[in-house]
């Protein structure tokens, strides 16, 4: 039945004179979606993007096109001739399958008519398919024009015409790519993935690095992080992930610094050791995925500890979210079953009984003064492994 596949933008519409340059990556970004689909072709045509999906499934493409951010909703549809004939009996067809396949007992149909030269004006349609369709169905249909079971969509343009009667949401956002490049500290946990997704919606490309303090962490911590990236590439496409060993770091610290600023010493040295491979790899922010007072790192008082370290900005989009929001966000997008799985991570290692959680940043800095600050993290991202992650 369904030939074409609908996909609507919202934000790039009132984009002015360069919505083309959205437009067009958001096209290109469909079609890296769609690139283990055979014989399709994605192009834009009045304010929307479409696909003929030829011999492919229609659902499957539907999945993979919501997933890219810029699409707000999508759609299976029926391109037809420009006959207003075939247009009300493919209507009928759809409203048929609706009532057989899924039970519904009421519609209404919503007509748009964009060539004028065709006779019936868009409510004149509307009036006339939806008499239509009760001609056939009326034993099992009624018309409520107010909350309807299903809604048909009928077009008639001037080179064809398009039914469908289904709309699936998407994530709306930009497309990756028009909003530069960030750099995200990824964990094992819940929160930064989610973090990572949301920026990346803006249409900001994305870099991760992890921390692990291998040996003393295992290498399935460091392949649990690589699925969350996994997970986060069908979103963000090929996801570039940088590892740093921390531990040498962190037996720096124990052996030189109070055992309670071990946490924000450590968080320190990411932050810097993170600030550098984003300035290398063309990234202009950081992204973390903290939220306030979730942990003792994630004070007020913490937090400008930490901030004092880097001069590039950094983005925290889950600092006031409750943490049911944030799983809720992981469970949606597909991060959270992998979140939870029991590995041990970086900060695991050496973690004090009672760590600071209004620390002093004179009295940290010069806790530091101990420490060859400069030498631990060049020497960090020398060892540092680099792998590009695809979905």
């Amino acid at each position: 039945m369904y030939n074409i596949v609908i996909a609507r933008y919202g934000e790039i519409g009132v984009k002015g004179k360069n919505r083309y340059v959205f437009e067009n990556r958001l096209i290109k970004n469909i079609k890296n979606n769609l690139k283990e689909f055979t014989k399709l072709r994605v192009y834009k045509d009045q304010a929307r993007i479409y696909i003929d999906i030829e011999d492919n499934d229609y659902e499957e493409i539907i999945q993979q096109v919501k997933k890219v951010f810029g699409v707000v909703s999508v759609s299976p549809a029926t391109k037809l001739e420009a006959d207003y004939d075939l247009l009300k009996k493919s209507c009928l067809e759809m409203a048929t399958e609706k009532v057989e396949f899924e039970g519904a007992k009421t519609f209404k149909v919503e007509s748009k008519r964009t060539d004028k030269r065709f006779k019936l004006t868009s409510p004149q349609m509307s009036q006339d398919i939806g008499g239509y369709i009760l001609s056939n169905l009326g034993d099992k249909l009624k018309v409520d024009v107010n909350n309807p079971d299903f809604v048909v969509y009928a077009e008639m343009r001037e080179e064809n015409a398009i039914c469908y009667v289904d709309k699936f949401q998407g994530y709306g956002g930009l497309p990756i790519g028009t909003n530069g490049k960030a750099m995200v500290l990824l964990s094992g946990g819940i929160d930064s993935p989610v973090a990572a997704w949301l920026v990346a919606k803006r249409g900001v490309e994305i870099e991760a690095v992890h921390f692990h303090s291998y040996p003393f962490t295992s290498e399935r911590s460091k392949e649990k992080v690589k699925d969350l990236a996994r997970v986060l590439a069908r979103y963000c496409g090929k996801v570039t992930m940088h590892s740093v060993n921390l531990l040498p770091i962190q037996k720096n610290i124990n052996q030189n610094c109070p055992q309670e600023e071990m946490t924000i010493l450590s968080r320190r040295f990411m932050m810097r050791i993170a600030q550098k491979i984003a300035k290398e790899r063309n990234c202009t922010a950081l992204i973390t995925g903290e939220s306030i007072g979730q942990v003792a790192s994630q004070t007020l008082e913490s937090l400008n500890v930490t901030n004092a370290v880097v001069d590039i900005p950094v983005f925290r989009p889950c600092i006031a979210m409750d943490k049911t929001d944030i799983v809720s966000l992981a469970k949606d997008i597909g991060t959270f079953e992998i979140s939870i799985i029991p590995e041990e991570d970086c900060c695991t290692v050496f973690l004090p009984k009672n760590p600071v959680i209004r620390p002093k940043l004179e009295k940290i800095v010069g806790s530091e003064l101990k420490l060859d600050v400069e030498s631990l993290i060049n020497e960090a991202i020398e060892n540092m492994e680099s792998e590009r992650i695809e979905p």
